[in-house]
């Protein structure tokens, strides 16, 4: 989409304050998910548990400039000279204005989706089976609230053939705003069940509730087996078409005629316009069948004919929001359902566990939080689920949550154990002897179910690091000083921050306002997600098999060739991702990983502008020597390279590709090649790989002397009698080995350690988790402390001595060295 200010504040009939030129292509509502700020709209909008104006001043010094909000922030005209500020009285009804009148400008089919279960797969199964056929738009993943439903509407464009659009509610009042917005052509009834039935009267109410979406549909495609919703669609005033399936009814549209389900499929037989066809279906739940049947219908009702139907259903594959089986430890199976946290979801959950034919020799297990907005009394509610629980034979039940515990008695399994939180489960014995079972995991996000496979051991180690993160600051300052004020600057954390602990200074990062934040795979970003890190996270390596990690934890993969592209864009596709930003790679001498600027841009280009699962938003490429002197003529041909690289990709779209090249060297020594981005890696962490010299000490590695022996020299110390002496010697024993990241070249006195500020050699073999060094002559005691680099000995100090670089001793600390954080 693209709209003038001026014609977004006519018909939400705002008032602008700013230039009412300026053009907008992106709807932005979380601050978090900042792509192309130059072109963003952002909507600050007002919840129960947030307010968007907060972030105003955040998005501005990203290069946002065009706001819609309800009040204007203090002194603008001072504090956001160039910002455009559209005043609303509602953000979020000026969103679903702007919507609704885009909607209004494509005379397209539109599929409009509702239901209590079901509605995301079959919306997730239409679009694999339609977009063959059409240019199809649909929802992204299960954006169908009152702020999701506008974001899809208004991706439709003028390639649109077809829009699929998920709509969802929780309470009276909610469904006519989505029609509005929606303005379904044909509409679908998933099911009907009591998923938020807590904020309505009975079900009929809330069945009224939802069919609102299809007041003005042609059609509705619905299971007339569902006496409450054939009623309610009886009593309302609808005339248009009535597109039914049925197990009962074989006047229906669709008639089903027998259902046989095998070990990992299901086979349908149907009747539809008198003559008989089947299909299968690669899964064996209830709830699979039916999603499968209401597509079918609807595929029938578009005109597909039944072969190509068949042909197409078979290749179906899980939506990945729920049901997810994964390999555990001690031989378990972990079933992952956190997606829906209701009653009906429970019971479907508990039958595909129990029909896997895999497991029918294992203990099936289920792990349930409380759970909520169920309509029912917790007594009612936990009886009930108690009854299908051991209908589908679960054999022990772990309950965690306030209220199921209060509740136990209700559960009527013998082996069964309740717990308060996730973390009292993980500590208990409960948890430690899990073996060989089939186990369920199905709770509300807030109990933090994904920790349930994690034991959590608590390390005990006399050796830390200590991070200062008043140096971190220090340096980011540093380089800073040689960009230009609209140069954006992106951090790299990878490898724990470079062994100084990732979560912590990310944190710090973020506080101080970095526009990226860089890892080096997928688990990384996870880790800082986990932990509150809600800046822009940019994934290096990507991994093919963490595609679905990076989508749900909102991490921004590199791409570095075809192979990797295509992959990305078929993962995004199976997820209902649209536009998802990814940084575009190009190899202009490093030949490490890349994209050829000469020879693959038009190639690449011809794929990023033929789909929409993914959208270029930068595109870079790495100095092979920007720390030397040396390397100036081939770095000036590597930035060549990359300028026409870059210049050519960018002129094939109308949005903005950020551009970055300048690395931490090349900040300094390149600084008129800083482009819109540049790369803080090792000098964030004090070490400036120009002249490898100490910036601002960030890491201090420190350890103590467990125990002094006097060794006469006719002695050897350590492992193969390498530590040879000399002289009758004082020998000190730390805690600290190769398991720790002391490297084993250090020993045999290539190197050392400083006791009380005096040089200490390392003797003989360094060990796994201890080492010997010589303290003749140094006035020392047990317990003393060693610097084993630090602020009074670089850590260049050690890489020069084993002909490394800093970056392998930094990151080669192992994880069970403790860290301890300060401000200097």
């Amino acid at each position: 989409m693209k709209y003038k200010i001026s014609e977004i504040a006519k018909f939400t009939e705002s008032k602008i304050i700013g230039n009412d030129t300026n053009s907008v292509r992106w709807l932005l509502t979380d601050s978090r998910s900042l792509c192309f700020p130059e072109e963003t709209l952002f909507f600050a909008l007002r919840t129960e548990r947030n307010d968007g104006h907060k972030y105003i001043n955040e998005l501005y010094r990203r290069g946002v400039r065009n706001f819609m909000v309800e009040n204007l922030p203090d002194n603008y005209s001072k504090n956001y000279p160039d910002a455009t500020f559209i005043i609303t009285d509602d953000s979020r009804k000026a969103l679903q204005q702007i919507a609704r009148h885009h909607r209004m400008q494509y005379d397209i089919p539109v599929i409009g989706i509702t239901g209590s279960n079901g509605k995301t797969v079959v919306k997730e199964w239409l679009y694999r089976m339609l977009s063959s056929d059409n240019i199809v738009r649909r929802s992204p993943r299960s954006y169908n609230s009152q702020i999701g439903v506008p974001l899809s509407v208004c991706m439709i464009d003028d390639k649109t053939e077809l829009a699929i659009i998920e709509a969802g509610i929780s309470r009276r009042g909610e469904m006519q705003a989505l029609e509005n917005i929606i303005r379904p052509t044909i509409g679908i009834f998933t099911s009907l069940g009591t998923a938020h039935q807590e904020n309505f009267n009975s079900l009929k109410e809330k069945c009224n509730e939802k069919i609102k979406l299809f007041k003005n549909a042609k059609s509705i495609i619905y299971c007339s087996d569902c006496t409450t919703l054939c009623e309610c669609i009886d009593e309302s005033d609808y005339n248009g078409q009535r597109i039914t399936w049925s197990a009962k009814d074989r006047n229906a549209f669709l008639f089903v005629s027998d259902i046989k389900k095998e070990n990992d499929s299901t086979h349908i037989i149907y009747i539809c316009n008198g003559k008989e066809n089947s299909f299968d279906i690669p899964f064996i739940d209830s709830a699979s069948t039916e999603n499968s049947i209401t597509c079918a219908t609807t595929l029938l009702f578009l005109g597909m004919d039944s072969e190509r139907i068949k042909s197409r259903i078979k290749d179906l594959e899980p939506v990945a929001m729920r049901l997810e089986v994964k390999s555990g430890r001690n031989g378990c199976t972990i079933i992952n359902d956190t997606y829906n946290n209701d009653f009906e979801s429970l019971d479907i959950a508990l039958d595909f566990m129990n029909r896997r034919p895999d497991h029918e020799d294992r203990c099936r297990t289920l792990i349930l939080s409380d759970i909520f907005q169920s309509g029912r009394t917790p007594g009612e509610l936990y009886k009930d689920v108690s009854g299908i629980a051991v209908k589908r034979r679960t054999e022990k039940f772990i309950g965690i949550g306030e209220d199921i515990c209060r509740y136990a008695e209700e559960i009527k399994i013998n082996n069964k154990f309740f717990f308060k939180t996730c973390e009292e489960f993980i500590r208990s014995d409960v948890f430690r002897n899990l073996r060989n079972e089939v186990i369920l995991i199905k709770g509300a996000r807030r109990f933090g179910f994904e920790h349930i496979t994690e034991l959590l051991e608590q390390k005990v180690h006399e050796t830390i690091l200590e991070v200062d993160l008043g140096a971190v600051v220090e340096n980011l300052n540093f380089y800073r000083s040689f960009l230009k004020p609209e140069t954006k600057l992106v951090c790299m954390v990878k490898a724990d921050a470079y062994g100084s602990g990732a979560v912590e200074v990310a944190k710090t990062l973020q506080d101080h306002r970095v526009d990226y934040l860089a890892v080096a795979v997928a688990d990384e970003g996870v880790t800082l997600r986990r932990n509150g890190i809600t800046a822009n996270i940019m994934i290096m390596n990507p991994e093919m098999t963490a595609f679905k990690k990076m989508f749900e934890y909102k991490l921004e993969p590199e791409v570095y060739s075809f192979r990797i592209l295509d992959a990305l864009i078929k993962a995004a596709r199976s997820e209902g991702i649209t536009n998802y930003p990814v940084h575009i790679k190009l190899d202009t001498g490093m030949h490490r990983l890349g994209f050829d600027p000469e020879h693959d841009i038009e190639r690449l280009a011809d794929i990023l502008m033929h789909q929409q699962a993914v959208i270029p938003s930068s595109v870079f490429s790495h100095f092979v020597g920007s720390d030397s002197d040396g390397f100036d003529e081939f770095s000036a041909h590597q930035f060549e390279l990359f300028k026409k690289g870059s210049e050519k990709l960018q002129s094939y779209f109308q949005h903005h590709i950020i551009r970055h090249m300048d690395n931490s060297a090349g900040i300094e020594h390149f600084p008129e090649r800083q482009m819109d981005m540049c790369r803080l890696g090792l000098g964030l962490y004090g070490i400036d790989s120009r002249d490898n010299s100490v910036i601002h000490n960030v890491g201090t590695l420190k350890t103590t002397i467990l125990q002094i022996h006097d060794v006469p020299a006719t002695e050897t110390v350590g492992y193969s009698r390498k530590g040879i002496l000399k002289r009758d010697s004082r020998i000190a024993a730390i805690p600290i080995g190769y398991a720790d990241g002391l490297n084993r070249k250090l020993g045999n006195r290539n190197c050392y350690c400083l006791v009380n500020g005096m040089k200490a050699e390392y003797v003989g073999n360094i060990c796994m988790d201890v080492a010997m060094i010589d303290v003749t002559g140094i006035p020392c005691n047990e317990g003393d402390s060693v610097e084993i680099f630090g602020e009074h000995l670089p850590v260049t100090i050690l890489s020069d001595a084993i002909g490394t670089i800093p970056y392998e001793i930094l990151t080669g600390i192992s994880n069970r060295v403790k860290r301890v954080y300060f401000q200097s």
